[in-house]
């Protein structure tokens, strides 16, 4: 019955899929830097960014899509590294085995650990910023901002994602969360990188060195593209008055708009 199993799924495609789906993940990683990036840009440019990427063509089944994806390629990552510890391990005799362990590197023996971290960072994260109700309810505590269109098209109104990204990060306890699981992610993806062109067979002799310091090298960039927005705002308040601007703005639109129902309410009662 083994035998068929291994037949099923012989240990090469394995080490594709595991390949493949790391490949993927690690794009997204990169493309959602980028995307994160334009934080440092003008508030306009992060809110029209999030904007168009809630509203992509066949939206909201398209972005759902997408997750899904996603959630497969982190799932079939997860179930071939698995299956392939375990071949290894049951295909080597325990001497080796032992022998391994002690040459492993760091980002490979805390694997399971930091694995976990980072899935309680991704669920939180997804809580904070997709649901945005953790740790308040941003839906209630940020509002609206304005950002033009290209084309001579109407200004839109938008949730404020810039400024929900500065409330966010000016939660220390938050932004240190942030930087420990990204300091784990970029771990994972630099051992994750040198081993995605091992498990493939094009990580030889010659090119073990210079593809260790390539898959160091994007783990660091990763890193400090992650790092660098929690920091700011930190370390230098980076959008802390455009912040306390438009609450003050949301304050007088809200105290506003309860006056307005008090008159509506008050001339209701007069009328009766």
């Amino acid at each position: 019955m083994s035998a068929e199993k291994k037949v099923l799924l012989p240990s090469l495609v394995k080490k594709y899929l595991m390949a493949g789906s790391g490949l993927i993940l690690v794009l997204f990683v990169l493309g959602h830097m980028a995307g994160n990036l334009q934080f440092f840009g003008p508030p306009e440019m992060i809110n029209a960014y999030a904007y168009h990427l809630h509203h992509l063509p066949g939206a909201p089944v398209s972005l759902w899509a997408i997750r899904l994806f996603l959630l497969l390629c982190v799932g079939t990552h997860i179930a071939m590294a698995v299956l392939l510890v375990k071949e290894n391990q049951a295909a080597r005799p325990q001497k080796y085995a032992k022998q391994g362990f002690r040459k492993a590197d760091y980002a490979a023996r805390t694997m399971p650990m930091s694995g976990l971290i980072i899935l309680a960072f991704i669920i939180f994260h997804i809580l904070q910023y997709t649901v945005r109700n953790v740790p308040e309810n941003y839906n209630e505590t940020i509002g609206e901002a304005t950002f033009e269109q290209a084309h001579g098209l109407p200004p839109i109104e938008y949730f404020d994602v810039y400024a929900m990204m500065v409330k966010g990060f000016s939660n220390v306890g938050i932004s240190i969360f942030y930087l420990v699981a990204m300091a784990l992610l970029c771990m994972h993806l630099t051992h994750g990188v040198a081993s995605m062109f091992q498990s493939i067979g094009f990580r030889n002799e010659m090119w073990r060195k210079r593809l260790h310091t390539l898959a160091v090298a994007y783990g660091w960039f990763i890193f400090i593209g992650f790092a660098s927005i929690p920091v700011s705002v930190i370390a230098f308040g980076h959008g802390k008055a455009y912040l306390a601007e438009k609450e003050a703005e949301w304050a007088a639109q809200t105290q506003q708009a309860q006056t307005v129902q008090l008159a509506q309410a008050d001339n209701f009662k007069e009328g009766r």
